[in-house]
């Protein structure tokens, strides 16, 4: 018996911004007002989105992701052509909650005509960046909004879309326990059914790792992260959040993204736009693709190749490691039964080191990590990913 072909989430990477913020590593380039060459790389990524549709066949969507760079910048109506020719193109999933459409959103973008037509393009979801809740924590990130404008923006999303998540960063510079917990509760007060706190990471070749190797400010130690990562769970489980990603929480099982689980659950997905990446199942062989990084480099490959990406097929272990990787940042973990290219199971004496430990959970059918587990994430799965 034939089995289904699987389902799969389409990403689509706009490079604009209007600012580029000191801690980010992400391929984006700041905001010229280049209206020909927007216009071409919307066209770039429609054509694009069809050539995959032709590597892919028929599939149904899951969620649609625009992300960024600022997306937000994009001209409405050209978000609503890339929504309808991805919606035309693959079968729009029904039923449990249907077809996620994500956008993420700058809150000096939030008119309500804005965001009243990116929802009329088709957007469901917006995943709005406010990074701090106080204009001392807002400036020192680099962000050209204030906390004020910061409210604004989450009171009108949550009149305009269905489903609001706000993004914060933690672990600043002489950051306190008390003064995170004072940001958390006024992100509740804004009401969002998701929240996705990120502990600041000193990217290589960000204007903050050089201002820190310049000796401008110190990062937060590891005792300090700890009790900030700590109380960020205490926090949002007494509000009723599950943290069912290690960066992610979210109030009940409908109100998680499914375009990010769509990575963490190791299923397949078109990149489209510079610099994106996607892993599709082909043939039976999980298939990565990545497009051009540059902007002019990205339209003249779809111009001359017509579409934007190389492919490489990926060995089985490096599938593997991947789905490792992804798949120890969520609750529920990742089946032995992907790892067999690690030869991880169970008995495995690192596995049952690391479950003595109390950094991975007893199980015989899945891997997963602890709370403790989670603080250390990157040593546990280089750990395992070498065993």
């Amino acid at each position: 018996m034939t089995r289904p072909a699987p389902a799969l989430g389409v990403y689509v990477h706009w490079p604009y911004c209007a600012r580029i913020c000191p801690y980010c590593d992400f391929n984006v380039v700041r905001d010229r007002g280049k209206v020909a060459e927007q216009a071409a790389l919307v066209r770039a990524i429609l054509d694009d989105l069809r050539a995959q549709r032709a590597l892919t066949g028929p599939r149904t969507l899951v969620s649609i992701f625009l992300g960024g760079g600022t997306p937000s910048l994009m001209d409405p109506a050209a978000a609503a052509e890339i929504i309808t020719l991805a919606r035309s193109l693959w079968t729009p999933r029904i039923g449990s909650g249907g077809l996620e459409v994500t956008l993420e959103a700058n809150p000096t973008d939030a008119e309500t005509d804005r965001f009243a037509a990116f929802a009329q393009a088709g957007v469901t979801r917006l995943s709005l960046g406010v990074q701090a809740l106080d204009d001392a924590s807002l400036a020192f990130l680099g962000r050209n909004h204030d906390a004020a404008a910061a409210r604004r923006a989450a009171a009108v999303a949550g009149k305009v879309f269905p489903r609001l998540s706000l993004d914060l960063i933690y672990a600043l510079p002489g950051q306190t326990e008390a003064d995170w917990s004072e940001a958390l509760a006024a992100a509740l007060d804004l009401g969002p059914e998701h929240l996705s706190p990120y502990q600041l990471t000193l990217e290589p070749g960000t204007a903050f790792d050089r201002a820190v190797r310049r000796g401008r400010f110190q990062p937060a130690d590891e005792i300090r992260s700890e009790a900030l990562f700590n109380l960020t769970q205490a926090v949002l489980e007494g509000a009723g959040f599950d943290a069912y990603e290690v960066s992610n929480h979210a109030r009940g099982e409908t109100a998680r993204s499914r375009h990010n689980l769509v990575y963490w659950q190791g299923e397949d997905y078109v990149g489209a736009g510079p610099g994106a990446h996607g892993r599709l199942t082909l043939d039976g062989r999980r298939t990565a693709t990545a497009a051009a990084r540059g902007i002019g480099d990205y339209i003249a490959a779809v111009g001359t190749d017509g579409n934007g990406f190389a492919a490489e097929i990926l060995a089985p272990r490096e599938a593997a490691e991947e789905r490792l990787l992804m798949g120890l940042r969520i609750d529920q973990g990742v089946a032995f039964a992907e790892l067999e290219p690690l030869g991880l199971t169970p008995a495995s004496p690192v596995v049952a080191d690391l479950v003595a430990q109390g950094l991975l959970t007893p199980g015989n059918d899945r891997l997963r990590a602890t709370r403790s587990g989670r603080l250390v994430l990157d040593w546990l799965t280089g750990k395992l990913a070498v065993s």
